[in-house]
């Protein structure tokens, strides 16, 4: 019996899991072809663009997630501290409580830096303000909050980085559990 046909969300589901592992460069149309159940001219079919254009889509597929699953949260109803403990937990399920990469983290360095600063700033710029208006909300001043903000995804990349080169996701589940005190409380 043939394979049920995959939508293209389901596709572009795929790519991402090869783009996240293997970050731009390192993903081979083969590899690309083989996550995605298809043959290359199945997969040119999806995305005659080829292999950015699979990028993009993947770009443009988690800046969706993250619209539903992080900033829909973060500018939500309830205390900056349950807002942004539901953004710790979809980022925890999202990272497979860091051991797996961020597609953004991958795709900022060689040549897909190039080719995707636009959307690869504006996703950062974007969960940025997010942050940083959560840590406005909880009283935090105005460019402070800003600092605190980009200091949070600053640990919370870097935690992803730490946790992928040691096999050992205790720096991401760290980061994570102290983001409120770091963001919302203390003095940075």
């Amino acid at each position: 019996m043939p394979a049920p046909l995959l939508s293209r969300e389901q596709v572009i589901d795929r790519l991402m899991l090869v783009f996240r592992r293997q970050g731009f460069e390192g993903a081979s149309l083969a590899e690309l072809s083989k996550a995605a159940g298809l043959g290359r001219s199945s997969l040119y079919h999806y995305f005659p663009g080829g292999k950015e254009e699979m990028a993009r889509a993947a770009l443009e597929r988690m800046d969706t997630w993250a619209q539903e699953h992080l900033l829909i949260p973060l500018r939500g109803a309830g205390t900056p501290e349950a807002r942004l403990e539901k953004f710790v937990a979809a980022l925890d399920s999202l990272y497979a409580h860091g051991r797996e990469a961020c597609l953004l983290g991958t795709l900022v360095h060689g040549e897909s830096r190039l080719l995707f600063q636009e959307p690869l700033r504006a996703s950062f710029e974007t969960l940025i303000d997010a942050l940083a208006q959560l840590a406005v909300e909880a009283g935090v001043e105005t460019s402070e909050a800003r600092q605190r903000a980009e200091e949070a995804v600053l640990r919370i990349q870097g935690a992803l980085i730490l946790s992928g080169g040691l096999d050992d996701n205790g720096p991401f589940e760290r980061v994570l559990a102290s983001l409120s005190d770091q963001l919302l409380h203390s003095e940075v």
